[in-house]
């Protein structure tokens, strides 16, 4: 990441030596002067570069865990290539340069296009049009290509749909990529009531004989090795090829694998790089509500519509779709209850003694705190569960006489949120579609039709990674925000101008829209689904420290030259003369230093393509055009402060 941003403090530095060499200085005298003219657009540019990671750092959510140390790395990479830059390499040139006479070899293409974009700013009708035509259409372009979600920087989608109406050429955000991992895990919700055996049995050795040609080389894609895991709510399974670049070809053959079986549900997928089965981009739809069969009724109309709206989802419910496990229901008798002296909160108690045990408290032993459980003795038929007499304040009684034992049929657990009945639908959006899109869909598509099966106290929430989502976009376009304020307050201060540092800002809309054209080519053009994850997020902020070092180095030039009695036209045709070869040296460096993590496969690059994009892109634009923009804006009121006497000699250097 920091190939680019390493070498812009030497390329500056260097190329204004080679410069002035090229017109005849010293050695030794250009390597001491060279430094003496850009070490304060330098430092400026350093400082920016690093207090734009600061936000980063010290954020606490996943995003601040993933980017606090590359953050870190980056600011003193920076540091360091400014110090390097400042006292290596003047040093060196001064021995290395004494003995060459470097000829300029671009002087004529600069010189021309120099004067190009020096007419192309003359007057105020043309600076109007430029300063007009680079601001609003880059904000109306990212207006339209940034997601909505992050438009609104809210979590409420009422508000998102008010604050931001939907864009058809708009991204779409995700929390975190799904990475290359080699890996397809696969999950089975087997019937209800079905013990490990039969799973051993029945579905443990159909898979292993399935699978068995791809692990002896008979069947390709060759299979390296493979789990089959049955625990007491389903069955989990994993397999590995040994040729990474084939894991994807072994997702449909996982998924003939395991299904078939009677009554389960089975679903396979790549496992994702930052967990386990689809946990960087998953989505938990709460169906809830009090009544119980309302809510098995509802959830398994969000289960079909769900896998109606989004073809090749994956839905995993919790904890399951339908009353089918046995259950015994305790049915208390108030009026015997009350002849015994016991209350339905004491017979609630009791009932969880019968079960699973009753927490009544801790024993310390001088090392460690230890639980104290009551559990009556093991028992194995409703019958020897109604015969188990309890000491009650009325005398002793057996369970019967309390409490009415009920055979009937519920769900394979109790999941509550909020205290509420939950069934949760946990989705796996297809592959290729962001998380936003996928919420989007099962919001309007879904949902109407599941709050329609649920009483007046039912509802449906999002929780897991959309909540996730939602806590990751305020958190990085807080960040953001931040960065930029303190990029503006920095450079004022550097600048002691409050107008020069807002010019520099203004650069910034052409490089935001760059990265999202970059994007939408990724998807529209190119066929690379990439959607905003947090990972090209920070790319938003890398680019930040780098757009704003071009337009830092004109603005501080052009003052430089204003400042030794030249006027605004002129200073400002010499500032790009003299910055025009380090500003595209520096771009194209940032541009081919992240050009292989765009264009070359391998490990990794999924992760970080579209980091890469974001870079590539708004570097494209903004070098292009800020060399337009910033003369314009630097050029506004130059006829009051014209000096008559101010000879024209656009794109010719001088040395100051």
């Amino acid at each position: 990441f920091a190939v680019g941003m390493t070498l812009d403090a030497a390329i500056v530095v260097l190329e204004n030596i080679v410069r002035l060499r090229e017109r005849g200085m010293e050695a030794e005298k250009a390597a001491v002067m060279g430094p003496e003219q850009v070490w304060g657009a330098l430092l400026a540019s350093t400082a920016t570069t690093v207090a734009i990671f600061l936000p980063i750092v010290f954020l606490e959510d996943e995003a601040g865990q993933l980017f606090a140390d590359l953050a870190l790395t980056i600011a003193m990479a920076v540091i360091a290539s400014m110090v390097v830059a400042l006292t290596v390499i003047p040093a060196a040139a001064s021995k290395w340069l004494a003995r060459v006479r470097p000829a300029d070899g671009h002087a004529r293409w600069r010189g021309a296009a120099t004067s190009a974009i020096v007419r192309l700013t003359d007057g105020p009708a043309r600076r109007t049009f430029w300063i007009v035509t680079l601001i609003t259409i880059p904000l109306g372009a990212t207006l339209a290509l940034a997601p909505k979600s992050i438009l609104g920087l809210v979590p409420a989608p009422e508000r998102l749909a008010a604050l931001a109406p939907e864009s058809p050429w708009a991204l779409r955000a995700s929390y975190l990529p799904q990475g290359n991992r080699n890996l397809v895990f696969a999950f089975i919700i087997p019937p209800p009531g079905v013990n490990i055996d039969h799973l051993e049995n029945e579905m443990g050795r159909v898979v292993a004989e399935r699978i068995r040609p791809y692990l002896d080389g008979g069947k390709e894609p060759a299979v390296e090795s493979y789990f089959f895991v049955a625990f007491s709510r389903g069955v989990f399974m994993g397999a590995r090829t040994l040729d990474e670049a084939r894991t994807d070809e072994l997702i449909p053959i996982v998924n003939r694998t395991i299904r078939g079986f009677p009554d389960t549900i089975a679903f396979a997928r790549r496992a994702s790089l930052f967990g386990g089965f689809g946990s960087g981009n998953t989505i938990d739809v709460d169906v809830r509500t009090r009544n119980i069969e309302a809510l098995m009724e509802a959830a398994l109309g969000g289960f079909i519509g769900i896998n109606q709206a989004l073809p090749g989802a994956r839905v995993r419910p919790f904890p399951g779709l339908e009353l089918a496990d046995p259950e015994l229901r305790l049915v208390p008798d108030a009026r015997r209850l009350a002849e015994a002296g016991w209350s339905r909160e004491v017979m609630a108690s009791v009932t969880r003694a019968l079960g699973e045990g009753l927490y009544v408290g801790d024993y310390f032993d001088g090392e460690q705190r230890l639980d104290v459980v009551v559990r009556v003795q093991p028992w194995e038929t409703p019958e020897e569960l109604a015969s188990i007499p309890l000491a009650t304040p009325g005398g002793v009684l057996p369970v019967s006489e309390l409490a009415g034992i009920v055979r009937t049929a519920g769900p394979s657990e109790i999941r509550r949120i909020d205290r509420r009945r939950t069934v949760t639908l946990q989705v796996t959006p297809p592959d290729g579609m962001s998380l936003e899109e996928a919420i989007d869909t099962i919001r309007t598509q879904v949902v109407p039709g599941v709050e329609a099966r649920l009483p007046d106290d039912g509802e449906v929430r999002f929780s897991g990674t959309a909540d996730k989502l939602q806590t990751a976009l305020r958190s990085m376009g807080g960040s953001f925000l931040l960065a930029i304020t303190i990029l503006f307050l920095l450079m004022a201060a550097l600048f002691r101008s409050f107008k020069d540092s807002l010019l520099v800002l203004l650069a910034l809309p052409l490089a935001t829209v760059g990265s999202l054209v970059a994007l939408r080519l990724m998807n529209d053009v190119f066929g690379v689904p990439q959607s905003l994850d947090l990972l090209t997020m920070i790319g938003f902020i890398i680019l930040l420290g780098l757009v704003v070092n071009n337009a830092i180095l004109l603005v501080h030039q052009t003052r430089a030259m204003e400042r030794h009695g030249l006027a605004r036209r002129t200073a400002v045709a010499e500032a790009v003369g003299m910055r025009l070869r380090p500003i595209l040296m520096s771009t194209l460096t940032s541009i081919f230093g992240m050009l292989p993590l765009l264009l070359v496969p391998g490990a990794g690059s999924e992760l970080y393509r579209g980091l890469a994009a974001v870079i590539v892109g708004g570097m494209s634009v903004s070098a292009a055009f800020t060399l337009l923009l910033l003369p314009s804006l630097l050029r506004i009121g130059e006829g009051a402060k014209r000096r008559e006497a101010e000879p024209d000699r656009a794109g010719e250097p001088v040395t100051v």
